[in-house]
């Protein structure tokens, strides 16, 4: 059985033993262990959040809980090292998706091993880099205890990132309020371990459509909700296509402009009622360095000039925006290089930072002036799939990389 949100979980068995860490956990075990707690987002995350805390305060690393307001769930914030600036930042999200409706070969909380491949829900996106971040303590902690640890190495731990970044933020507050600047974060996010420097953002917004009902037979007397939401639809499918003939483009991006895309419409009782209301769910993926609120403020002018020609018959009529995702900011804007240019030495090499269109917190953090970019392990084709999987090849590959900015954080 994998572990509910609230059950309790066996994690002295994990444990060491020994000072010495002579019995600490690799990366592998580490995953099968953090795979075993079912940290879907609609559920609690504290199991895991308390397991990682518990494994840091054996290794006598002191780690501090930041919780939501609800108090069910919780990001998790340690450092590791001198409390000076220069640190570097390792941040990854213990939420994943749901599997109901995918066709798994087997237990998605239990890991398996095939083909060189390690399955289970999480283990691309993102536990395989969290897994690699705690197999790292004893090397830091060792480090740390000789005193020649001479910049700290911060774990940043977030909750509810899938379902928008919501976590993060209080987790960056703490953090901005509580350490030293750091040099560089690290976001743990699949990249097959390639240096993305830019993502795009994202707002998702719910738009409520109030029309005035009446019988189909006289829509003279009624204002269709539904006629009104499907001009709001195509207006902003309009916006998309201008923003490209302007050439408001960045082709480092395989989708190299704004996108504006309506997923779910809903609305009207019977074929002949005009429709009293209709709601449609749309979103806003933007590219670094573009105007979210002036964007959004074209739609909602366009909105007040379509209502005018009927509110003499129908003063009720209205169309209403909220997010239901505060925006997630872009990465890409601010500075990076330091953050780059680290990845690279840790790596081995120079190879070029990519772009890709999928958000992270890595925007979040920059918006900070903090030098962010992605990588990770795995990758993020087979996130949110059935049988995700990470690569155990992409494992050992994240752990020589943290092997070395422990070294790196030794040197001057």
């Amino acid at each position: 059985m994998h572990a509910s949100a609230t059950s309790a979980v066996d994690t002295a068995s994990l444990m060491p033993q020994h000072a010495d860490f002579s019995d600490w956990p690799n990366s592998r075990e580490w995953l099968a262990h953090l795979i075993h707690f079912a940290t879907v987002s609609r559920d609690s995350n504290l199991a895991l959040i308390h397991c990682l805390r518990d494994a840091l305060e054996v290794a006598g690393v002191s780690a501090e809980i930041i919780h939501d307001d609800g108090g069910d769930k919780a990001n998790l914030l340690a450092v590791i090292g001198p409390v000076v600036e220069g640190g570097v930042v390792l941040s990854g999200h213990t939420d994943v998706v749901p599997v109901e409706g995918q066709a798994w070969d087997s237990d998605p909380f239990t890991l398996r091993e095939a083909d060189g491949r390690l399955y289970g829900r999480g283990s691309s996106d993102m536990k395989g880099f969290i897994a690699c971040c705690m197999a790292a303590v004893p090397a830091l902690v060792s480090a740390a205890r000789d005193g020649k640890l001479e910049r700290p190495v911060i774990f940043a731990f977030s909750y509810d990132e899938e379902i928008g970044c919501l976590g993060a933020p209080r987790m960056i507050a703490r953090l901005r309020d509580r350490l030293p600047r750091p040099a560089a974060v690290l976001v743990g996010e699949p990249t097959l371990m390639s240096v993305v420097d830019a993502h795009k953002g994202i707002t998702v917004i719910r738009t409520t459509v109030t029309g005035k009902p009446s019988h189909s037979s006289q829509v003279n007397l009624g204002v269709s909700a539904i006629h009104l939401a499907a001009r709001m639809v195509t207006f902003i499918e309009d916006r998309m296509q201008a923003r490209i003939d302007c050439g408001h483009l960045d082709e480092r991006f395989e989708v190299p402009h704004a996108s504006l895309h309506v997923g779910r419409i809903e609305g009207g009782t019977a074929v002949n009622i005009t429709a009293g209301q209709c709601i449609f769910d749309w979103e806003l993926r933007h590219l670094p360095g573009e105007d979210v609120e002036a964007m959004l403020a074209e739609i909602d002018a366009y909105a007040e000039r379509l209502l005018v020609p009927y509110r003499e018959r129908a003063p009720e009529v209205a169309i209403h925006s909220e997010r239901t995702v505060e925006t997630v900011p872009a990465l890409g804007q601010g500075e990076r290089d330091p953050a780059i240019h680290l990845c690279q030495r840790l790596l081995g090499e120079a190879r070029a930072s990519q772009a890709v269109t999928y958000a992270t917190e890595a925007g979040q953090f920059q918006r900070e002036g903090w030098p962010t970019v992605v990588c990770g392990p795995g990758s993020i084709s087979v996130a949110h799939q059935a049988n995700e999987y990470i690569d155990i090849r992409q494992l050992a590959a994240c752990d020589r990389f943290l092997a070395q900015l422990v070294r790196e954080q030794q040197t001057s």
